[in-house]
């Protein structure tokens, strides 16, 4: 007779039992194993949990997203609420107009003469907002001759208000001339007094350190640039092209100068690419006295000027690619 087993009645241990009661499935604090729970419920609880874990991970992420690409079309470079910095004024203001403006106002300005107040008077009134002082300061004696201006500066303050530095020669002077202008709807005033301003202080040019000379070069460049400077002055377009390196064109003074001498040439050491420094005395035709005899004529008017120029070896001879003025100090006599 087959006895039926009573494996599944066996009684458990109480700790099982406290952990069903408890609907947990699982052993107790300490326990260190799991215990036999209800598959089911326990399997599918954890699904649940996972999937919203996962919901909100892949939400966060899109966000993160959205956002970045959001931040990248609006041309946002911060999280922060700070406006973005306003437009420069020199945008809105016309500085071009404004120093032709002062330019104009220069000319009557820094022009005076008891002679002629009421002319400057008149002149001045166009500048000047209503009310202002007709001579704008000035008290009728002395005069102010105008060699030459150009506009040094235009300082912008905001949309309206700039300030014109103009450098001006004045009774054989240098001298800076601050002008106050005033801009609305296409309209310009000198909106105050001028200011008198020194002229800009002469630098003290640093004597550059003595290189290494190439006293051979030297010599044959000093034989053969007086033929090309005399072709130069002229513009001579044949005899240049012996001189100039293959691809270089010289266009040439046409004749406004003579060739008189060449007083010194600067060649430093290296290799076949130089940049040397030419001094040359030129001399000014006198237009005034060219109908006049040879023996009655006054001296022509002479000029010493000093080029930089570039030339490169070829087959054993110099050419010149390049030519413009020099920064250098001239040479001295060779």
């Amino acid at each position: 007779m087959v006895r039926r087993s009573t494996v599944a009645n066996s009684p458990q241990p109480a700790e099982y039992d406290a952990d069903y009661a408890a609907g947990t499935a699982d052993l107790a604090p300490g326990g260190g194993k799991r215990g036999r729970a209800a598959p089911g419920w326990r399997g599918a609880g954890g699904r649940w949990l996972v999937w919203v874990f996962r919901v909100v991970v892949w939400a966060v992420l899109l966000l993160i997203g959205y956002r970045g690409v959001t931040a990248i079309m609006t041309g946002e470079t911060n999280t922060g609420s700070a406006s973005a910095p306003a437009a420069s004024p020199s945008i809105s203001f016309p500085t071009a107009l404004a120093g032709a403006y002062a330019l104009q106002f220069g000319q009557v300005y820094l022009n005076a003469d008891p002679g002629s107040a009421d002319q400057r008077a008149s002149e001045l009134a166009s500048f000047l907002p209503a009310g202002a002082d007709s001579q704008l300061g000035w008290n009728g004696a002395g005069t102010l001759q105008l060699q030459s201006e150009q506009v040094a500066d235009v300082a912008v303050g905001d949309a309206q208000h700039a300030v014109v530095t103009l450098l001006a020669r004045v009774n054989g002077q240098l001298m800076e001339l601050g002008v106050p202008v005033y801009y609305s709807d296409g309209a310009l005033a000198v909106s105050g007094e001028p200011a008198w301003l020194p002229a800009p202080a002469k630098a003290a040019v640093p004597t550059p350190s003595a290189a290494s000379s190439d006293a051979a070069t030297q010599s044959e460049l000093t034989n053969q640039l007086p033929a090309f400077f005399e072709a130069y002055a002229g513009g001579d377009q044949a005899t240049l092209g012996r001189f100039l390196a293959p691809g270089t064109t010289v266009t040439g003074l046409g004749g406004q100068l003579a060739f008189r001498s060449l007083t010194g040439v600067t060649v430093p050491a290296g290799g076949d690419t130089r940049h040397i420094v030419a001094t040359v005395v030129w001399k000014i035709p006198d237009q005034a006295s060219s109908g006049h005899e040879a023996n009655n004529a006054p001296p022509p008017a002479k000029l010493e000027m000093s080029y930089a120029l570039t030339i490169v070896k070829k087959g054993g001879t110099w050419y010149i690619s390049e030519i413009g003025p020099s920064v250098q100090q001239p040479a001295g006599s060779s």
